[in-house]
């Protein structure tokens, strides 16, 4: 059992407000808070630097570029896992949800080959007790591959860790490859396929798409509501996209790519995620919305770091800096408390008593948001 810990002269950025005051923290848990600082010989003074609750991340690759960290080579499971770990915890990152895909639509089927061991390393690694942040699985269902809903059930089945699913549909001329134009850019360009290779991807990615999409939505959606495994969308542009999101029941919409698409999930109840590196590079890298102007309307509620760990506190400090945005409490809820209420995790995501003690040590130099401490569970891991 740790001992009890207070920090003081901490600007302690909670769900609605900051408060300059003292922390204590007991078992693991946030016993305390209170303004105004203490003598306790045994407090840890702040020095006035921000205390913010732990970043949960819902939607990040990350893992990938350590097991392939480069074309052609594959990297130990374990150290991999190890270090794409660690770097999450040094982004402040406490919780998260690694993003493994089901139903590869690259022809060399990459990432539907080391599926297998990158969830057995996740959790070997979990056992091994090596880990510094909690880790819980995404699976990423591609809806338009054949193999998708049997390994789905299978996965399901197997893993407790499993907390979310997010249901996406590649498929030429949908969501966000509406524009044919841009989804032969983008896989033609990925894969090196020549002309005559892409006609005939695309012929099979759409034939795929009218034999399965419609059938495995419905299957794996029906699955997780039985499983009561929390459900994301995945690209939604249009009206009828969300329509239909919100009767399945989802509570998040990954991404979606329009305005109108953000707008009306929000008004429907769904979390809108946005990428944490479309704020800090000031738009979408693929042309889709960009998540600085849906701030703007009150409508961004989750901020997923996506392919850059660190990019979560940035775009907390560009929510707050940019004109129109965000209050710091709500630019901090939007990588802790939205993440955790939407996947039903209650004991994380602000600070307040009772509440796991993920904590992040923030300085503010030369207006930027360094991270110089992380606690998970009251444990100091970075």
């Amino acid at each position: 059992m740790l001992p009890e810990q207070i920090y003081t002269n901490a600007k302690m950025v909670l769900a609605d407000e900051v408060v300059h005051g003292t922390i204590v923290i007991d078992g693991g848990r946030i016993r305390s808070i209170s303004a105004g600082s203490t003598s306790a010989p045994n407090a840890v003074d702040l020095q006035g630097d921000y205390l913010m609750p732990g970043f949960i991340e819902l939607h990040t690759d990350n893992l990938e570029r350590y097991m392939n960290p480069r074309p052609g080579v594959d990297w130990p499971s374990m150290p991999a896992v190890v270090a794409h770990d660690a770097q999450l915890v040094s982004a402040g990152i406490t919780t998260v949800f690694d993003a493994l895909s089901i139903g590869d639509v690259d022809p060399k089927q990459t990432r539907l080959k080391q599926l297998p061991r990158m969830i057995q390393a996740i959790e070997q690694a979990g056992t091994s007790q090596v880990l510094r942040a909690d880790h819980y699985l995404h699976l990423r269902c591609e809806v338009s591959h054949e193999s998708t809903l049997d390994t789905f059930k299978d996965l399901a089945a197997a893993h407790d860790s499993l907390r979310l699913v997010s249901v996406m549909d590649h498929t030429p001329g949908q969501r966000q490859f509406v524009k044919y134009e841009k989804y032969r850019e983008y896989y033609q360009g990925k894969y090196h396929l020549s002309d005559e290779q892409m006609d005939a991807f695309i012929v099979k990615q759409k034939t795929n798409g009218e034999k399965y999409s419609d059938l495995f939505r419905k299957e794996i959606v029906a699955l997780c509501q039985q499983r009561d495994i929390a459900l994301a969308s995945h690209d939604d542009a249009t009206i009828e996209h969300v329509e239909e999101s919100a009767d399945f029941g989802m509570s998040i919409a990954e991404f979606p790519t329009t305005e109108v698409a953000a707008v009306r999930s929000h008004e429907r109840g769904l979390k809108v995620l946005m990428g944490a590196p479309n704020i800090v590079r000031g738009g979408s890298h693929s042309g889709n919305i960009a998540a600085a102007d849906l701030a703007r309307k009150g409508v961004l509620d989750i901020l997923s770091s996506d392919y850059y760990p660190s990019s979560l506190l940035r775009a907390v400090r560009g929510l707050v800096d940019m004109e129109g945005g965000y209050a710091l409490p709500k630019a901090v809820a939007t990588v802790s408390l939205a993440p955790a209420q939407s996947v039903n995790l209650q004991d994380r995501g602000q600070i307040k008593e009772g509440l796991r003690a993920d904590l992040i040590h923030v300085k503010d130099v030369a207006d930027q948001f360094l991270i110089s401490q992380v606690w998970r569970e009251g444990n100091r891991v970075f």
